[in-house]
């Protein structure tokens, strides 16, 4: 008999857990259309159809990474996600691409419903030809100014990103932003990212008034993404003293701080930096072909990692997070796992 009601009380414990995370980021929920208010990072060369549709599949928001596609590339990631889902799923869009009107116009000849601005604020122009074709408008915003400013200028939702975040990071962590703006952005939804590995963090977030998660290290490792196996594997291996920032040399060759797993190509970078410097100095090297030469470095590092698995000397862009990374699996666990990590943290709050 103990047994029996131990096992009951135990299912409505987790009764207990699913109603609240429901009603947690049901605004979530209803703005992206999707089960969970789970987004998927936009990760170049990792978030394309293969991810995104099983991101979307398995109940969460996927969202295509243009990063430096063209039109023509961007049309036809669209159409082949498609063909591989019918749920939600959104485009990320560079702001600062040369060729952004045409891109966002390629979003609109879609029918895209969702689209994500990212890597610098929105000009009046973007945001009114995405809201003029229906689409629900995402950015992120670093200050409680910038995201109020953003809500003023007609985004529906707003995205903060801790530097606890793979790839290009700002300065302050997702704890510190999610206290300074989930108190006072309350009137559009706010997802919360960087750092997150668990469902129950997520689900701490939402009991601050989030009104969902993204989350991009924890998914490079899905069975459907097309990451390179080395790729995968350097993100199980990798703890989160790993996932370093690049660190700046001289103020007067400026660098936007990119967080990556630590290897021979991030010394090598160091290296190159402080050549520069030093040629700039002696007087060997004008400042504006030394930046251009910073600015170089990386080029087609990332995409060297992600597709041919040169994981020693290519950018293997990685978020504080992947120490939680222990295993590949299909995108279903994944989700499966944080969503019942949620609601084991929730149901918990009725014990």
């Amino acid at each position: 008999m103990a047994d029996i009601d131990q096992h009951n009380n135990s299912e409505q414990l987790d009764k207990l857990g699913v109603d609240r995370l429901d009603d947690l980021w049901r605004r979530g929920t209803d703005f992206l259309g999707s089960e969970y208010a789970i987004l998927g990072g936009a990760m170049t060369w990792v978030s394309e159809r293969n991810l995104v549709s099983s991101i979307s599949n398995a109940g969460g928001f996927g969202v295509v990474a243009c990063g430096g596609m063209d039109t023509e590339m961007l049309a036809a990631e669209i159409a082949a996600t498609r063909e591989m889902t019918d749920k939600p799923f959104g485009v990320n869009l560079i702001t600062l691409h040369p060729d952004i009107d045409n891109l966002v116009a390629v979003c609109r000849e879609q029918n895209v419903s969702h689209v994500v601005l990212a890597g610098g604020l929105p000009s009046g122009k973007a945001i009114a030809t995405i809201k003029d074709f229906g689409a629900k408008l995402m950015c992120f915003a670093p200050t409680v100014t910038l995201a109020k400013k953003l809500v003023r200028s007609g985004v529906d939702a707003i995205i903060i990103e801790g530097m606890e975040a793979g790839g290009h990071i700002g300065p302050v962590s997702t704890s510190v932003l999610a206290q300074e703006i989930l108190p006072i952005v309350r009137n559009a939804p706010v997802f919360v990212a960087g750092g997150i590995g668990r469902g129950d963090v997520m689900a701490a977030y939402l009991e601050m008034g989030a009104s969902g998660a993204q989350l991009g290290t924890r998914f490079v490792v899905a069975e459907e993404c097309i990451a390179h196996e080395k790729f995968k594997k350097a993100f199980i291996a990798g703890k989160a003293r790993d996932a370093i920032a690049s660190v700046q040399i001289d103020a007067q060759f400026p660098v936007i701080p990119v967080r990556a797993l630590k290897n021979a190509g991030t010394e090598k970078f160091m290296t190159a930096q402080q050549e520069i410097v030093s040629k700039f100095h002696a007087g060997d090297l004008n400042q504006e072909d030394g930046q251009m030469q910073i600015e170089r470095f990386w080029g087609g590092a990332l995409r060297r990692a992600v597709i041919d698995g040169d994981v020693e000397t290519g950018s293997v862009m990685a978020g504080q997070s992947v120490g939680m990374v222990k295993k590949i699996e299909p995108t279903k666990g994944i989700i499966d796992e944080l969503v019942g990590q949620a609601v084991a943290y929730l149901a918990a709050d009725n014990t």
